[in-house]
């Protein structure tokens, strides 16, 4: 990732990609099970449906919690606002309207595998990191581009892991 200068109020946003060799139907029930998520995650500790949902369905909510060594723990509900079997699963964090994150796996079908790409977009909701640019502005630029790389590092490790599950099965 190179710097950008961006700033969160820009929206910023990072995308992986990985071809994996199996087909989207055997792919879509890992980057959709809200459970599997924290074994493949380096910040996600633990995740469970709310309201009485028990799979992915437009409109359900979650309760996330994570871990970062420098931001500490927190947890945060989002809200499936994309769920099409197969092709994609995106969800908010924090509030639809005005989300603290935007986080989206995209599945297609390519070369008889699946092209799986994870994209995340920052704010503009209020969040931990944009508390820690309220407190340091002068650094802001740098915050969002170091919390960008990080996203990045994890984000592809978890479409590694992803990789690893669907193709052994």
């Amino acid at each position: 990732m190179e710097w950008t200068g961006a700033r969160y109020a820009d929206g910023p946003t990072v995308e992986v990609r990985t071809w994996i060799d199996a087909p989207p139907e055997r792919v879509w029930p890992l980057v959709s099970d809200i459970a599997l998520m924290p074994e493949l995650s380096d910040e996600l500790r633990s995740a469970e449906w709310l309201d009485g949902a028990t799979k992915p369905a437009l409109g359900a909510r979650f309760l996330g919690r994570s871990r970062h060594d420098a931001l500490g723990e927190w947890s945060t509900t989002s809200y499936v606002v994309e769920c099409a079997p197969a092709c994609a699963f995106a969800w908010a964090v924090q509030d639809v309207a005005e989300p603290t994150a935007l986080w989206r796996f995209g599945l297609r079908a390519e070369r008889g595998g699946t092209e799986l790409t994870e994209w995340v977009r920052m704010g503009p909701g209020s969040s931990g990191l944009s508390r820690a640019i309220e407190r340091m502005p002068e650094k802001e630029q740098k915050i969002v581009f170091v919390r960008l790389r990080e996203f990045e590092r994890n984000m592809t490790a978890t479409l590694d892991r992803i990789k690893c599950l669907a193709e052994r099965n």
